[in-house]
């Protein structure tokens, strides 16, 4: 205990500092959880599609269709405030939702939240991201594995 207080007085910056830096961390994760998980990786986002995830893609019908996760559903993020009540039976259920880069999805993932969908989550970095992990996608009549 001595050395301690030795230190400590000898270094008091560096105490000071260190001190800061865990009040800091603390703070944001305590932030980070009040604020509730809202992305997910694409590793993460699988094992809630094999989980019966439901997994909304919010780009447009074309590029929807150049390519998308296998059982999604195309829903434009310009029409999923009037197509809700489609969803409103998968309350229970996690939802996926899936843009081109992620930026969307998490607009999407607050809406859906505040509609009442607890366990809605978006793919962080959207189909970029899922394409960059050499995750299957569905194009017309095929599956193809981007590697």
């Amino acid at each position: 205990m001595e050395n301690f207080l030795e230190f400590t007085s000898n270094n008091l910056w560096l105490v000071l500092a260190l001190m800061v830096s865990f009040f800091v961390l603390v703070f944001s994760e305590l932030r980070r959880k009040a604020g509730g998980l809202v992305a997910v990786d694409p590793n993460e986002a699988v094992k809630l599609i094999n989980n019966d995830a439901m997994v909304i893609d919010l780009r447009n019908p074309d590029t929807y269709a150049l390519g998308h996760i296998v059982k999604a559903r195309s829903i434009p993020f310009d029409e999923l405030a009037a197509r809700q009540e489609q969803l409103s039976g998968s309350k229970s259920k996690p939802i996926v939702a899936v843009c081109e880069t992620g930026a969307i999805s998490t607009k999407a993932v607050d809406t859906l939240r505040k509609s009442g969908f607890e366990s809605a989550y978006g793919l962080k970095g959207g189909m970029t991201a899922w394409g960059a992990a050499g995750l299957p996608v569905v194009t017309g009549k095929k599956t193809k594995s981007k590697r």
